[in-house]
């Protein structure tokens, strides 16, 4: 007899328990044509790289068949009328592999999580810089913490706010200046030389207050 490996998927639609009755249903095929099947395995419901009779995904299970090629055949002619089998594929092996194969062992690492068993962590003692927020002691050397906390003793800066500042040379208004060399004091403006607007005569005057002068008459031409 032959050693071989054979995978062949099911249908969205059924169920786990319809995926194990076909399995049954073939591993029978099998050993009625003098095989058995060595191991089976059940590698879940998994998305297809494309679609395949509109199906998005399938059950996968696998057979390690020591049998001869007789029985093979009439298992995958009966899988080939099966409407519950989307594709099948058989491959002659020399040996079969005893421990899981690889999607089983993903499927377990899957199920433990990617970050595994880390234990209890209930006996972790407190860090050493202490909280994370203001409540760190600062002294001991640990940096971190709001940097509003407390400041211990530490005198206030020299000079307070900006307000309690001595004032420097110069400052305040610029009416408080001291005069310069030339400068002469600003007294109250005078009138103006021609006094307020309309007191007096303008050097045009007003529209219409002297006559226009007469236009220079057109010399006649005799013909």
């Amino acid at each position: 007899m032959a050693l071989y490996e054979h995978v062949f998927l099911a249908r969205q639609d059924v169920s786990t328990q319809q995926v194990e009755a076909l399995t049954k249903e073939f591993s029978d095929i099998i050993e009625t044509g003098g095989g058995k099947v060595a191991k089976s395995e059940y590698w879940g419901l998994r998305t297809l790289n494309f679609k395949i009779k509109k199906n998005r995904k399938a059950h996968y299970a696998l057979f390690n068949i020591d049998a001869p090629p007789a029985a093979v055949a009439e298992m995958e002619r009966r899988m080939s009328l099966s409407t519950d089998v989307l594709r099948f594929i058989t491959i002659k092996v020399e040996a079969h592999e005893t421990e899981p194969s690889a999607p089983m062992r993903k499927g377990d690492r899957d199920e433990r999580g990617d970050r595994g068993d880390r234990g209890d962590r209930g006996d972790r003692g407190p860090r050493g810089g202490g909280g994370r927020f203001g409540d760190r002691d600062r002294g001991g050397g640990g940096g971190g913490g709001f940097r509003g906390g407390d400041r211990g003793d530490r005198p206030p800066r020299e000079g307070g706010f900006r307000g309690d500042r001595p004032p420097r040379e110069g400052d305040g208004f610029r009416a408080d200046r001291p005069p310069r060399d030339g400068d002469a004091p600003r007294g109250p403006r005078g009138p103006r030389p021609d006094g307020p607007r309309g007191d007096g005569p303008r050097g045009d005057g007003p529209r219409g207050d002297s006559p226009r002068p007469p236009r220079p008459a057109t010399p006649e031409v005799e013909s």
